[in-house]
């Protein structure tokens, strides 16, 4: 049980003030997470991992020389949002663009996601690279979730970045360690939350449970707790027994040695991984397997979870280089290295880039994009009710409010832009952050993707005409398929935003909200597939989804009048 609370509430934000104060020497707080204290040479790629809170040393812990540039640190096991990422990249970016790593969750998966089209906006390279390493979420390995196997990956694609290589090297270089590795867990007993009162989830007394996610994710199996050279057994033959007849995927030499990794999930300590260690080196040796420089110990925990996890990562000599380099953060060091000299700039200010004031031609432009959000602001409030209900039925019923936060936001957002000479693109880019950030959740992160994705396509230079207009629409329903990963028929927004951008070309706004409305219509006769409404899919029939409805309201309201014309929509 986690036992020492101030607040629940703070218990994320305190803990890495606390961490940040006794590891001054190699890191530095920013709002959002941690940078490295040491500078970083121009033009070199950065690499910012991240994710909840509650895994420590995942994720502020890697951060060093070495190691990560940067951390995002979420709530306890929530996802970081968009800004509080960017906000972390651009404090570590010095030239060379980004690369974000995190495990393969749906939160983290759309949230720096978010933030990297933010980047981009801004005319920052970034990339995202998640680890799926988990063989007991899924069959299918790019839909596996990342655990463990987080540190491995990390530590050789950071390895990279520390030497040199470009930003495309990093990425190859991670994929390729991402596909070389997997990890199987065992469980023996839930976390508790800061502030709970009992388990967020539980295994039996007397009972292991195998593959159990570290949120309480389910697993493969549960049986009775059997002996430490048992577990151990059963942890490796898993791991191998999913690699099949060739760990190395075919690299030269790479099915001889492997990167070891095992990990305790919190309150199964360092004696009993010990312990069952020791079987797994005699078996892997009896294998004809080297391990490489093996880790054994506490690298991505789940509060006071009782459980371990075994990670192998099959190495060629380009990976066991990357593997064995040396490295200088809190919670991971290895080997010799010097930190460079500290950072001298102020990390306390917000990392908002400023304002360059438009065109004029994209400033007229900007004024007619931020009376037409001032139009979606009082047509999602003249709705909000109605779109809470919707999504009652299979929801928590926050559609509506979130909706409305967020558009409050966004046409504040961009008032304030707008002032200070924004052209359409940087409008329409603080227009989303803020719609993100005021609504919150998956709708909210949707909707401010897409603004800072039509943003990017409009610039802050040339005048906006309906040709442009129609990419940009193009361009930010593709960031929220992209993003949300929902396709038509899976009940979402999406359902009425893919007929809208395909229609909007030929036949204009206004017929093309047409189709946006039936096919949010339409919607009510297919269950739920995505988002949370999914667990109680069927419950929504009869019901059209709230996301598809407040999409066609709003391309509706936004339709020029009188009569459907190639106009830019009125505001």
């Amino acid at each position: 049980m986690t036992l020492l609370v101030n607040d629940a509430r703070a218990f994320a934000r305190e803990a890495l003030a606390g961490f940040s104060a006794a590891h001054a020497d190699l890191v530095r707080p920013v709002y959002g997470g941690v940078v490295r204290a040491s500078s970083t040479p121009a033009g070199h790629a950065a690499v910012v991992l991240g994710g909840g809170s509650g895994h420590y040393p995942a994720f502020a812990g890697w951060v060093g020389p070495g190691l990560a540039h940067g951390a995002a640190c979420g709530e306890v096991f929530a996802s970081p949002s968009a800004s509080q990422i960017a906000s972390v990249a651009r404090a570590a970016e010095n030239g060379g663009g980004v690369l974000f790593g995190f495990g393969n969750y749906a939160g983290d998966v759309l949230h720096f996601g978010q933030a990297a089209e933010r980047l981009r906006a801004e005319g920052i390279e970034a990339r995202v690279l998640t680890v799926t390493d988990d063989i007991a979420s899924h069959p299918d390995t790019a839909q596996r979730r990342g655990i463990a196997g987080d540190l491995t990956v990390f530590k050789i694609l950071c390895a990279a970045a520390e030497q040199g290589l470009g930003l495309d090297e990093v990425e190859r270089v991670g994929r390729k360690a991402n596909a070389a590795t997997r990890t199987l867990g065992i469980a023996f007993g839930g976390c508790t939350l800061p502030g709970a009162p009992r388990p967020l989830f539980t295994v039996a007394a007397g009972q292991m449970a195998f593959g159990l996610g570290i949120h309480g994710e389910p697993g493969l199996t549960e049986g009775e707790l059997a002996s430490a050279d048992v577990v151990a057994d059963r942890l490796l033959a898993g791991v191998l027994d999913d690699f099949g007849a060739d760990p190395g995927g075919g690299s030269s030499g790479a099915t001889e040695r492997a990167a070891v990794l095992l990990n305790g999930l919190g309150a199964t300590k360092y004696e009993e991984l010990f312990v069952v260690y020791r079987r797994i080196a005699e078996r892997l040796a009896a294998a004809g397997i080297e391990a490489v420089a093996p880790e054994v110990g506490e690298h991505v925990t789940s509060l006071d979870m009782a459980g371990l996890s075994l990670t192998l990562t099959f190495l060629d000599d380009e990976l066991d280089a990357l593997w064995r380099a040396p490295a200088l953060a809190p919670a991971f060091r290895r080997g010799a290295l010097t930190a460079p000299p500290p950072r001298t700039d102020d990390l306390t200010a917000p990392r908002a880039p400023e304002i360059v004031p438009g065109s004029e031609a994209s400033q007229q432009a900007a004024a007619h994009i931020a009376r037409a959000l001032h139009t979606v602001r009082r047509t999602v409030a003249a709705h909000e009710e109605h779109l809470g209900a919707l999504d009652a039925v299979a929801g928590d019923g926050d559609h509506g409010i979130g909706m409305r936060r967020g558009t409050d936001a966004a046409a504040e957002a961009a008032d304030r832009a707008l002032k200070a000479g924004a052209g359409a693109k940087t409008l329409l880019v603080r227009a989303g952050e803020a719609w993100s950030d005021g609504a919150g959740g998956t709708s909210g992160a949707l909707w401010g993707a897409a603004l800072t994705a039509a943003g990017a396509t409009l610039g802050d230079a040339a005048p906006v005409t309906y040709e442009q207009l129609v990419r940009a629409v193009r361009e930010a329903v593709d960031a929220v398929v992209r993003l949300g990963g929902a396709r038509p028929g899976d009940k979402t927004l999406v359902d009425a935003a893919l007929p809208f951008a395909d229609r909007i070309a030929d036949d204009g706004w206004a017929e093309a909200a047409t189709a946006a409305t039936r096919a949010a219509d339409d919607t009510a006769r297919i269950p739920a597939r995505k988002g949370r409404a999914r667990t109680h899919g069927d419950r929504s029939l009869g019901t059209p989804d709230p996301g598809a409805v407040s999409f066609a309201l709003i391309v509706t309201a936004l339709a020029p009048r009188p009569a459907p014309t190639k106009d830019v929509p009125d505001e």
